[in-house]
């Protein structure tokens, strides 16, 4: 009998993208900083506000080259915007409900924790005070949404990517 050899061609990592939803420019700094040296590189979009990250989803898929991103980080506290409201959105979208968001913000309340949840957040991070733990939580976050956690694209992708002899 023949032996079946299956061949899995390596997927070369396409650029991944960033979305982060920030009012505060500090905040951005700082995540753009722990993002900085990550491997393979991100490439890093940044909305001020619901309104501007709507914009930014929106266009994704209708320019070449552009696609949806692969993580959010949404501050739950954004002031000129409904921050659930944007959540709730982007968990009910067809195209964008399985892009992983990670709610960051100062609050520990329950009530809020909860709610990120009811709304379909994969995860909620409290942005630590001192700066080498908020580095840490953002690299931890990225890495495993970016790394180690299979979203349906990726399974996609590893299934047409694969090459069969017999």
């Amino acid at each position: 009998m023949a032996a079946t050899w299956e061949v899995v061609a390596e997927r070369m990592p396409e650029e991944r993208q960033i979305l982060i939803i920030e009012d505060n420019p500090g905040d951005v700094r700082l995540m753009r900083e722990a993002l900085r040296d990550l491997q393979p590189p991100v490439a890093i979009h940044v909305a001020a506000d619901g309104t501007e990250a709507m914009a930014f989803l929106e266009q994704q898929g209708r320019l070449p080259g552009q696609r949806c991103p692969h993580l959010i980080f949404l501050d739950f506290n954004l002031p000129k915007s409904d921050s659930r409201a944007l959540l709730r959105r982007i968990k009910e979208h067809e195209q964008w409900k399985f892009i992983p968001v990670a709610v960051l913000t100062t609050s520990d309340a329950e009530r809020d924790v909860r709610e990120a949840y009811e709304l379909h957040a994969n995860c909620y991070l409290r942005k630590p005070v001192d700066l080498d733990g908020f580095f840490n939580t953002i690299r931890l976050a990225t890495r495993f949404w970016l790394d180690v956690a299979y979203a349906p694209a990726d399974i996609e992708a590893q299934t047409e990517g694969r090459a069969h002899l017999l």
